[in-house]
């Protein structure tokens, strides 16, 4: 993966958009639409609801402007009775309208956000390995978690309170014309500066709150980082250098906050200009009205209101449009991880393996994580079913890269990754990780119980039979000696347990899955001496009627296998078994060598 832009490296949000193979989408309405359809019929109630309060505060100026035309003078005691009850009336609708106008849009935008939570979430399963490798966490959770969020606004108040706003402005015009057309005119001439005013302020402050999600997801990356290095940065004396880091981002995303804000702060005032001009205009006209007779009191009277009715939307577009800014600036980078395509998917007719025999052939593979910088250079290695073949080479030669390919979380480059031969590009992917099982250096547990973690590997298992198996591959006493044995609690990430514990619990996960092929990646090198040599017995069991790959730098644990590969830059450089090899005093003799002298103390 290219992560450079010319001579620049390239920005966060311009990797993933390298990764979607697509700019940033800011066309976002029709996008958008489609998502309110599960709930459109809430959204219709609260549409509705809308509409009715609406037609309440419009029957407040009537009934004003009949108090003051007609019950006062003379005064109408039963009249001014009548319209206040219809006041009254007006506002207790309104009470009890918002009420369930709030229930509707709450429960919609509960089942809208969760349904928008699970397609993240399940898209985010179904990436590839590499997109991982290659994207912060921080930026991922942002996206799941906080840019949802800014949906709600968007997509659930929005729409309404859009139009209760505009159907004010309009009803109150036509009113407005009904009684003085002289007073809309006067109006009418500052809607197409709002107009331009309005688009000016839609593009600025999309750009301006794009600034902002962008910078909070990268403080919020950070944040993740963090808290899963920390034990590291401790251990390096890192804390401040971590912690200016971390305050540098904030200023960043701050500035930009300010920034977003100061650019389009001037809306609110300048519609609270036109609010202002507007009314001072129809004082003006009403006036002249009154005092020519051509506008009664009332009629003045109910004007003004409908003055307001058409000038406050004019000032609430502006929190409006701010919201549509923000939730579309979100939307965006949901929808840039949404086009996000898994790079490694089941091709067309990909077939399901049966329960296989286990044989492995590497053929003649090329693979590399940057085009330029190949990790495996024409690699030929057969492995036969039943065969337990260890690989041994320095750090970074392409050991832990054979485990990458051969559970297909990359796509060789060129050649051929076959199981029973079989290319395993043309099976699939759940087939095949039926078929091979892999235990890391990396362990990982998920929060519950220890008993939880070993039913991932077998459902429907019973707990007596999860036992069972961690008996039979030696990890029982050990697990039992826990502090409420296999009820323990792991722990986020399990780290109620100690390493060796976590490692333990994950053969026994292996073993319970029963795989054709087993693979050991550094399995061991989280284990201390006495508890590595409680489980070589259960390693040789759990390897035995399955072809066993293991790496390993520790070579207690790969001596006594079948044969033994050597890898240096990419190939093959010796194959053959441990007595055989050392009897070579090639490149295994001196591994060999290199370890037992910085173990002196410690005989393998």
């Amino acid at each position: 993966m290219n992560v450079l832009a010319g001579d620049r490296p390239l920005s966060d949000l311009e990797l993933e958009e390298k990764l979607a193979d697509k700019a940033l989408d800011r066309g976002m309405v029709r996008r958008l639409l489609p998502l309110l359809h599960p709930v459109r019929r809430l959204v219709a109630a609260v549409i509705a609801i809308e509409l009715v309060q609406v037609f309440a505060i419009f029957a407040r100026p009537l009934l004003i402007g009949l108090v003051i035309d007609q019950a006062l003078q003379p005064f109408d005691a039963g009249l001014v009775a009548l319209a206040c009850a219809g006041l009254a009336g007006t506002w207790a609708l309104r009470f009890a309208l918002g009420g369930l106008s709030q229930y509707f849009a709450g429960s919609a935008a509960t089942e809208l956000l969760n349904t928008i939570r699970s397609r993240v979430f399940a898209h985010v399963q179904s990436l590839s390995v590499g997109y991982f490798d290659r994207t912060k966490a921080g930026r991922i959770i942002s996206r799941a978690d906080r840019d949802v969020d800014t949906l709600e606004p968007m997509l659930i108040q929005c729409p309404p309170q859009f139009l209760s706003a505009v159907l004010r402005l309009v009803l109150a015009a036509l009113l407005l014309w009904a009684i003085a057309p002289m007073l809309l005119l006067g109006l009418v001439m500052v809607v197409p500066i709002l107009l331009l005013a309005t688009v000016a302020f839609k593009r600025l402050a999309q750009r301006s709150w794009g600034r902002v999600a962008e910078n909070r997801s990268r403080f919020t990356a950070h944040l993740v980082e963090t808290v899963a290095g920390v034990r590291l940065i401790k251990q390096v004396g890192r804390e401040a250098e971590n912690l200016a880091r971390y305050r540098g981002l904030l200023r960043d995303f701050n500035t930009a906050l300010v920034a977003g804000s100061a650019r389009s702060g001037w809306f609110a005032p300048f519609t609270g200009l036109l609010t202002t001009a507007g009314l001072a205009l129809t004082l003006v006209i009403g006036g002249r009205g009154i005092a020519l007779g051509t506008l009664t009191l009332g009629e003045l009277t109910q004007s003004l209101f409908y003055v307001f009715l058409f000038l406050a939307p004019l000032q609430e577009f502006s929190d409006l449009f701010e919201r549509f800014a923000n939730g579309s600036a979100c939307a965006q980078r949901i929808f840039l991880l949404l086009d996000t395509e898994p790079e490694i998917r089941d091709t067309p007719g990909a077939v399901d393996l049966p329960r296989l025999n286990g044989e492995i052939h590497f053929r003649n593979i090329g693979f590399g994580y940057h085009p330029t910088r190949p990790v495996l250079r024409d690699f030929d290695l057969r492995i036969a079913p039943g065969e337990v073949l260890a690989i041994a080479g320095p750090t970074g030669h392409g050991k832990s890269t054979l485990v990458q390919l051969l559970t297909r979380f990359y796509d060789v480059d060129t050649g051929a990754v076959l199981l029973d031969g079989h290319d395993i590009r043309t099976v699939s992917e759940a087939s095949l990780r039926r078929q091979v099982g892999v235990v890391l250096q990396d362990n990982v547990l998920f929060g519950g119980t220890v008993l939880d973690n070993l039913r991932l590997a077998k459902p429907e298992a019973s707990d007596t039979a999860l036992i069972e198996a961690a008996s039979e591959l030696g990890a029982d006493d050990v697990l039992r000696a826990l502090p409420h044995g296999y009820h323990t609690a792991v722990g986020p990430l399990g780290a109620n347990l100690s390493q060796g514990q976590r490692q333990l619990v994950c053969l026994v996960r292996a073993y319970l899955a029963d795989p054709v092929v087993l693979v050991l990646d550094e399995a061991t090198s989280a284990i201390d001496v006495s508890t590595e040599r409680r489980i070589q017995a259960a390693l040789r069991r759990l390897c035995q009627g399955r072809t066993a790959l293991i790496i390993a730098h520790r070579l207690a644990t790969i001596r006594d296998a079948d044969r033994i590969a050597v890898i240096r830059e990419g190939r093959i450089v010796e194959l053959g078994s441990h007595d055989r090899l050392i009897g070579l005093r090639g490149a295994y003799a001196d591994l060999y060598q290199a370890y037992s002298s910085s173990r002196s103390a410690r005989p393998f």
